[in-house]
């Protein structure tokens, strides 16, 4: 399987290539395994440069809608454990694969640690204080040092320019659990409710999880899959070994990578490579989660894409589907609303000012 095509077919299950017809910002947001919505105006744009329609105001309606059935995305955290946009109907899956991902080292100094029973006990106390009520952060914390005692409250975490309570290291556990997911803003302080989910089990969930990311961005290895999910790659490595002997994954042959994975029959690969430009927000799905890195961000791009981890954070120009510039500012995503691109989202109209087809590529 060769680069190229490789390349060609990841933009197109991810409405790349050309702007989806009718879709919703929950489908959107399914088919890139999630948007990353620390800055949601960059969850936004990316949902909104995949489709013909959906606007800023068609996302929050799905995520805040007054009428529950109308709320068709979730914000909680998801990979990595970072805050993500999920699709509503998907959040069970998602919550089962990810509590069931084995944790690395405890990052925290030793004397900031919490042991399992605590945790076990923090979660508890956070899904039980969230239960049909929308608290900050502060509120939160007041109701979980209540339900535990004072060790939660411990100013040991060390925060944006501040130390945080001994619980807040596990707030992202908690949405993995499925008992936390985030509430409108109050003001300009955000909220937390428990979205009342049952997560799928774990084997069930994470290999449902494993077809979708090697649907959307396979043929990948199982290193590919662990550093995008930040998991262990010994655990990925058995939980890709049980998926190929059951018949659910298949191996291929992957140009400049070697062995690579992909859904078992699903070998059909576009012919004609990716053609145009595209402008991506800061931590877009398609640079965070497609690999080799080399590959899609070659030459001197890596040195200004990439993090020290090798994550594709900052908005990137990609032309003919591999970025050519990137770590774009926010001024670059004022000029995307000014020449029309988002609101909604046509890729197409950077070539002429109000035309539907490709721009033409810049010059390597």
């Amino acid at each position: 399987m060769g680069w190229r095509e490789a390349n060609a077919r990841r933009p197109a299950r991810q409405h790349l290539r050309t702007p989806a017809p009718d879709v919703s910002p929950a489908d959107v947001v399914g088919a890139v395994l999630g948007a990353h919505a620390q800055v949601l105006s960059a969850a936004e744009l990316s949902v909104g440069l995949r489709g013909e329609g959906p606007t800023r105001t068609d996302v929050r309606t799905a995520l805040w809608a007054e009428d529950p059935a109308r709320r068709t995305l979730v914000k909680t955290f998801g990979p990595r454990g970072t805050v993500h946009l999920l699709p509503s109907a998907e959040l069970h899956l998602w919550t089962g694969a990810l509590a069931a991902v084995p944790t690395g080292p405890n990052p925290f100094a030793k004397g900031a640690r919490m042991t399992p029973e605590q945790v076990e006990e923090v979660v508890a106390a956070i899904g039980e204080a969230l239960a049909g009520v929308e608290l900050t952060v502060d509120e939160l914390s007041d109701e979980v040092v209540a339900r535990t005692g004072p060790w939660a409250g411990d100013l040991v975490v060390p925060g944006f320019q501040q130390m945080w309570p001994r619980w807040r290291q596990v707030l992202h556990l908690a949405g993995h659990r499925g008992v936390l997911a985030y509430a409108p803003n109050r003001g300009r302080r955000a909220t937390y409710t428990n979205p009342g989910c049952t997560p799928l089990p774990g084997p069930k969930a994470q290999a449902a999880l494993v077809e979708r990311y090697l649907y959307a961005y396979g043929p990948a290895t199982l290193a590919h899959f662990a550093r995008w999910l930040a998991a262990p790659g010994q655990w990925a490595a058995g939980l890709f070994a049980s998926l190929a002997g059951s018949g659910v994954i298949e191996e291929v042959a992957f140009e400049g990578v070697g062995p690579a994975w992909v859904v078992a029959g699903d070998t059909d690969f576009p012919a004609d490579p990716v053609r145009g430009v595209r402008l991506l927000p800061y931590f877009d799905a398609f640079t965070i989660a497609s690999y080799p890195r080399e590959r899609l961000f070659p030459g001197r791009a890596s040195e200004r894409a990439l993090s020290p981890s090798g994550q594709g954070e900052g908005g990137a120009a990609c032309v003919d589907a591999r970025a050519r510039a990137a770590r774009l500012g926010p001024h670059a995503c004022r000029g995307l609303r000014l020449l029309g691109v988002v609101g909604p989202a046509r890729w197409g109209r950077l070539s002429d000012g109000g035309g539907s087809g490709p721009p033409p590529c810049l010059p390597p």
